[in-house]
């Protein structure tokens, strides 16, 4: 097998970190590669501090080398040090595991979490010494795939791809290796590039961007079509039913130098059934599924000892939601002591967060908490389905000060549909009260808060919204950081509104946005997530040489006819429910969960033969009991099917910020 490491290793002390190229981490791999193996390297996209926490990569990088015809190693985003000293000396990108060329391996698959990585995903595919353009490939290239959140709109990276996987990898990866290692038996001059990406286009939950032709109307986009009748029109996402059927990663790594998130990650519950209008993760990863406390309990017991870490963080999207909480961070205390692990709650609903709750950790060492109320008014709140109450934080935020935590952190929103000047200045009002309740208990509280600016994402009810102008946004961030310059306690950041603009132009971009990508890497524009690197005026730059408007593409609102860039693709959610659900917030019509009424016909569930599936059949303080949810069981709980009741669109007006 080739390795660079003789090449590298010179190389290690010109560059800043050098342990971000040298792997040896606890849980590394070192596979073995051969005859009737299929080799992944997987990538993500950013630097090695930032991508080795990623579970996706780490669950795929243990799956992949259990089987028998698969071989998974690891590469990241070199910094730019290390980038210009291997394109100088002309080492290809490697593997941190074997040091492996990157360009011998069968696969090259991207973890894409965020949208402005697609300039480092190219770069990476260059380093490779692979063409970055799929048409130009050749038959003995890598191939390129991608997964993850942003794929659910991959057509901005439609021309730099050769296949991309909707929703969950666990089952993908191995349909997909088991088709490669059928193609490498037979010989790969058995067949050409074009018949095996035809044969992968087959595979459930696979896209082949190349198989599908793409006309325009004008300056709409008018039909993504199959190009060969056994292509399928529309690729669903992939849904793993059973979370406790994938209890990974069972050998999490650990690194020899800081990351971020440098502790042990359990993921509890996979999906989210809240409705939050804005959150895309939310929509795409229903139903819920979650993971039996018993086998959460054991992961993180065997986990904690297996690392040396002493904290744990209970991950998914709401992590309160977890019908186990209480019992698994109990249960955590009492395995490693109560003074020698931290449990860390990454995402918190304020109306789930109780004293019980707050105790149990308290038990353990205390960790930040953030609560994400997004909005600064109970009006807002309705519109984006984010149903907590004043009386809801306050009371979070009572029991958190009252188990001893001192600072906590407040994410919004902002730019969000229908939002007016009381709305953003509400958000201040929030922090001021929550500072002024810690107070009673530490003289010392504080509250950071935290306010991003609102990016439409696919699969969303605001799908079809028009994003505020970075001229707005810094408005909205002015009328903040003038109301709360004298209010002690009280910290406010911001997400730069110019990022925020970017971030929209690649989310719901067609496949004319791939030369705007190409452009703004081929300027160096790489690592746009960080600030020192963003460029808001190469993507202005990009926009203008390919004749797009950014307007067009951004801040104006679609219509109910249009056709979507994504439509011929499937998140499990019915589009006329989602339309429906964006009418509902232009008419302030919050809607409880799911879990506890009677059912949306969201479509999530249908065709998987599962409902949600949660522990306990009791729904959280302050929430309804629907006809549809059988309290009196224990176990899943069958949820039944009833049509969402029929409400008129006519006469609605589209907001305008």
């Amino acid at each position: 097998m080739t390795t660079l490491w003789t090449q590298l290793e010179p190389l290690l002390p010109q560059v800043q970190k050098p342990a971000r190229y040298i792997g040896c981490e606890d849980g590394m791999q070192t596979p073995e590669h051969g005859p009737g193996i299929v080799s992944w390297l997987l990538i993500y996209p950013d630097t090695y501090e930032i991508g080795l926490p990623n579970q996706g990569l780490q669950i795929l990088y243990e799956i992949i080398n259990e089987r028998p015809d698969g071989a998974a190693e690891r590469s990241y985003a070199p910094w730019t040090d290390m980038e210009a000293a291997i394109r100088q000396e002309r080492i290809p990108l490697f593997s941190v595991d074997t040091h492996k060329p990157a360009g011998e391996f069968d696969v090259i698959a991207f973890n894409l979490s965020a949208e402005l990585t697609y300039t480092n995903l190219i770069n990476c595919v260059d380093l490779a010494g692979v063409p970055i353009h799929s048409a130009a490939r050749a038959d003995n290239d890598p191939l390129i795939g991608v997964g993850g959140h942003c794929t659910y709109n991959p057509e901005p990276i439609a021309d730099f791809v050769d296949f991309v996987v909707l929703g969950d990898g666990e089952e993908a990866v191995g349909d997909i290796t088991e088709l490669l290692r059928e193609w490498k038996q037979a010989g790969k001059n058995s067949g050409t590039r074009e018949g095996l990406l035809r044969e992968l286009s087959k595979v459930p939950g696979v896209y082949v961007p190349s198989m599908y032709e793409v006309e325009y109307d004008g300056e709409f986009l008018a039909t993504v079509t199959p190009r060969y009748s056994d292509v399928p029109e529309t690729v669903e996402k992939r849904t793993v039913a059973d979370l406790g059927d994938w209890p990974y990663p069972k050998n999490q790594l650990v690194p020899m130098t800081e990351v971020v998130h440098d502790r042990l990650s359990v993921e509890v519950f996979r999906g989210c059934t809240r409705g939050c209008r804005f959150c895309q993760a939310g929509m795409i990863t229903r139903p819920v599924r979650e993971r039996p406390a018993e086998q959460v309990s054991k992961m993180i017991s065997e986990g904690l000892q297996r690392t040396g870490y002493d904290e744990v963080a209970l991950t998914s999207l709401s992590t309160a939601d977890f019908s186990g909480i209480e019992q698994v961070i109990g249960q955590a205390v009492v395995d490693q002591g109560a003074d020698q692990v931290s449990v860390a709650l990454p995402s918190l609903r304020v109306d789930a967060f109780t004293v019980g709750i707050a105790a149990e950790i308290q038990r353990a060492r205390r960790t930040g908490l953030t609560f994400a109320p997004e909005a600064g008014s109970w009006r807002m709140r309705q519109v984006i389905n984010k149903l907590i109450r004043e009386e809801d934080l306050y009371g979070a935020v009572e029991s958190a000060f009252s188990q001893g935590w001192r600072r906590m952190k407040l994410y919004f929103l902002t730019g969000l549909p229908t939002e007016t000047d009381e709305d953003t200045l509400g958000i201040a009002e929030l922090a001021r009260n929550c500072v002024k309740l810690g107070k009673t208990h530490k003289s010392s509280a504080s509250v950071t808060v935290s306010v991003g600016g609102f990016v439409p994402k696919p699969f969303t009810p605001f799908q079809w919204f028009g994003q505020n102008t970075v001229t707005e946004l810094n408005r909205k961030i002015g009328l903040l950081r003038d109301d709360t310059r004298r209010a002690k306690g009280v910290q406010l950041k911001w997400h730069d509104p110019k990022a925020t603009l970017a971030e929209g132009i690649t989310s719901r971009g067609d496949r004319r946005l791939g030369p705007v990508v190409e452009y703004v890497w081929r300027n160096g524009g790489t690592f746009q997530e960080w600030s020192e690197h963003f460029s808001y005026e190469l993507w202005l730059e990009g926009m203008a040489a390919h004749d797009l408007d950014v307007d067009w593409y951004v801040h104006r609102h679609r219509t109910e006819q249009e056709v979507l860039p994504w439509d011929h693709l499937n998140a499990g959610l019915h589009k006329d429910f989602l339309w429906q659900d964006w009418r509902d917030a232009l008419d302030e019509l919050g809607l409880e969960d799911c879990r506890w009424t009677p059912c949306y016909d969201c479509g999530a569930c249908t065709g998987y033969g599962i409902e949600h599936v949660v522990a306990s059949a009791t729904p959280p303080a302050g929430g309804s009991q629907g006809t549809g949810v059988d309290l009196a069981s224990g176990g899943a709980v069958p949820v039944m099917l009833q049509p969402r009741p029929a409400q008129s669109t006519e006469g609605a007006e589209v907001p305008v910020s």
